[in-house]
C-alpha cells in the first residue's frame, strides 16, 4: 500500500467534513453531538494512519530481519 496523493486528500476531506458538521451542530446548540462527530472523524483517520504505521513496522522488520 503506497502512500499517494489520494490518501492525503481523503484525510483532508474527512477533516473538512467533520469541521463543517461540528460547526453546524455547535451553532444549533448540540455540543454533545458535535463532540461525537469529532471523535468519530478522529477514529476514522486514526484507523487509516494505523494501517500505514503497521506497514512501516513490517518493512522495518524485513530490513533489520527481526
Amino acid at each position: 500500500m503506497a502512500l499517494d496523493v489520494s490518501t492525503i486528500f481523503y484525510i483532508a476531506g474527512v477533516g473538512i467534513i467533520v469541521a463543517m458538521v461540528q460547526t453546524v451542530l455547535k451553532q444549533s446548540g448540540r455540543e454533545d453531538w458535535a463532540s461525537w462527530v469529532t471523535l468519530i472523524g478522529f477514529i476514522i483517520v486514526l484507523y487509516l494512519v494505523a494501517d500505514y504505521i503497521l506497514n512501516l513496522f513490517q518493512h522495518l522488520q524485513k530490513v533489520f530481519k527481526f
